[in-house]
């Protein structure tokens, strides 16, 4: 019996023979079952299996086939396309169930690390002024910046993994890089400005001096009104001071209000710590470091000078 021999049999006589090299030159034409179009590729058959043809792994059922059966030397049949399983759609990859970096900073936030981001942005770069500690669109545009050219998804926000990468590339920011006298250069004082105390304002070079008989305690860069709310000139005192002030007629936040002369004020901006001098103010002196203008109200009295000039 063929089966038999297939199983570890010894071959009985020459009829046995003469079937193997019918069957090894049936194997020899290539025609095995799963050589049709569209049939995965399977192992070769062994010369000693060709009693039985090799069902294809597209067939819905194996063919049947005959325990006793002796080697043909016709061609097993290719399998049909009404026999063959039908083509499946493979299923969509499941949705990742990581969950995303966690965000760390973004648009609106306002602290200690938001100024390390900016100082650290600006060390290779990204971020062309001083840390404010606010993290308004310029800073967005420079965390974009910098995760696409590390190809990181680009959202403007400061996860995990892109606050990782800043601190792999960057050092520990010293002091002068967190806290910069000004981004411009302080201009020479007005005359007016060398006695006592003095809250010492120049349009020329856009920043504030607070001075102590001619000395600079600190200096803050400023932006001032339009043209069409300008700021008023002159000399004028500090009267009246308000931490947590909203202005009534525009409801705008203006902490650390220190107000000189009628509704204008020396006070702390977001709008400018965002977007730099591209806006204006409505008549107010603008501080655009909020921890500067912190520590500039606390030191600042009812009666101190202030000295608004080009």
């Amino acid at each position: 019996m063929a089966a038999e021999r297939c199983a570890g049999g010894k071959p009985r006589g020459r009829r046995v023979a003469a079937a193997s090299l019918v069957a090894l030159a049936a194997l020899a034409t290539g025609c095995e079952p799963g050589t049709a179009a569209g049939a995965q590729d399977v192992p070769p058959v062994r010369a000693t299996q060709a009693a039985a043809p090799t069902p294809s792994p597209f067939l819905t059922a194996p063919a049947p086939t005959t325990e006793d059966a002796k080697p043909s030397t016709a061609p097993p049949p290719s399998p049909s396309a009404s026999t063959a399983a039908p083509t499946t759609a493979r299923p969509a990859p499941e949705p990742s169930t990581a969950p995303p970096p966690r965000v760390l900073m973004r648009t609106g936030s306002e602290s200690e690390r938001v100024r390390e981001l900016q100082a650290r942005l600006r060390q290779i770069g990204h971020f062309g002024r001083n840390p404010t500690g606010y993290y308004g669109s310029v800073t967005a545009d420079a965390v974009r910046s910098f995760q696409a050219k590390r190809r990181l998804p680009v959202t403007g926000s400061t996860d995990a993994v892109t606050w990782q990468r800043l601190l792999a590339m960057t050092r520990v920011p010293t002091a002068a890089e967190l806290d910069p006298p000004t981004e411009r250069p302080v201009a020479a004082p007005d005359e007016r400005c060398l006695k006592g105390r003095v809250l010492c304002i120049s349009k020329k070079s856009r920043t504030l001096a607070w001075m102590n008989d001619g000395k600079v305690v600190s200096a803050m860069d400023v932006r001032f009104g339009s043209e069409y709310t300008p700021t008023r000139e002159g000399v004028f005192e500090v009267f009246w001071k308000s931490r947590d002030h909203v202005s009534t007629l525009y409801d705008t936040p203006m902490p650390y209000a220190l107000f000189f002369s009628g509704g204008q004020a020396v006070h702390y901006s977001a709008d400018f710590a965002a977007n730099g001098y591209g806006g204006a103010s409505h008549g107010c002196v603008n501080v655009r470091d909020k921890k500067k203008v912190a520590a500039l109200f606390d030191q600042v009295k009812n009666g101190d000078k202030v000295v608004v000039s080009w």
